[in-house]
């Protein structure tokens, strides 16, 4: 199957499933984006009153709220003509441009005009499209010049197609502990999978994975240097939020990994 083949199949799943994450997400966002994402991708963008902001892969339009509502004047796109319909049912409709754009399409996305962004966010959006290549090649143009690009993605060492949780019991000096942890068996070369975002989620879709090396290369090719880099992780006050063997037990292991780029 090809990046196209790939790519339709993937609007076609997230379209069946868009009331699910909508649900989930609702107004604000699920526990991932409240305690790691929208902080980190906030920190990173260090938003100036009145900007012009895309957010590229909005989803429900969570971060595209909480962008206007600090002050920016927001484009918000999805391929997903369902999550772009469910979006456009919460606040700050009328605040919010949001459009049916394919992040995998240059042509569409330039259609949105030359220079008349001053920083795009995509988040969570990258491991979700067969290639990445198009979006960094068409936000070089997108942004102004200085403009910003603050992605936030899956940790492509920790949290990507491959990972497994364990639990262990060990005994440290007298003391009786339990320890949880990620094994990786791969991390260079891995084929798309499909997989679940959520539990209950009613249908897996892919996840692409590309080393870090691999996603950032695409960026440097279309002129963008990094210039800020986060992994963000769960806090002790955050342990019993979810189940045991769950992300928000492993504190020394970041599940996002936020980046910024910007146009030299």
């Amino acid at each position: 199957m090809d990046t196209r083949q790939l790519n339709e199949e993937g609007r076609e799943l997230w379209n069946r499933k868009a009331r699910f994450w909508d649900e989930l997400h609702g107004e604000e966002g699920n526990l991932f984006h409240r305690r790691l994402i929208e902080p980190s991708v906030l920190q990173l963008l260090a938003l100036r009153d009145g900007e012009r902001v895309l957010d590229v892969g909005c989803g429900n339009g969570a971060l595209a709220r909480r962008l206007a509502g600090e002050g920016a004047k927001v484009s918000a796109v999805d391929f997903s003509a369902e999550m772009i319909r469910l979006a456009k049912r919460r606040g700050f409709a009328r605040d919010i441009d949001y459009r049916i754009v394919d992040a995998t399409d240059k042509d569409t996305l330039l259609s949105l005009g030359a220079a008349q962004f001053d920083a795009i966010v995509c988040s969570m959006t990258l491991m979700d499209i067969p290639i990445v290549a198009p979006l960094f090649e068409a936000a070089s143009e997108l942004l102004r010049a200085g403009g910003r690009f603050v992605f936030a993605t899956m940790h492509p060492a920790f949290n990507s197609n491959n990972p497994v949780f364990f639990q262990e019991k060990a005994d440290r000096d007298g003391v009786v502990t339990t320890v949880a942890g990620v094994k990786i068996h791969a991390y260079l070369d891995l084929p798309a999978v499909k997989g679940s975002g959520a539990p209950g989620e009613p249908t897996p879709h892919y996840y692409y994975h590309r080393p870090l090396s691999a996603l950032l290369q695409k960026a440097f090719e279309a002129r963008f240097v990094l210039d800020g880099l986060l992994e963000p992780a769960f806090s002790p006050e955050d342990a019993d939020l979810e189940p045991e063997l769950s992300w928000t037990r492993m504190r020394q292991i970041p599940p996002v990994l936020t980046a910024r780029l910007r146009l030299p």
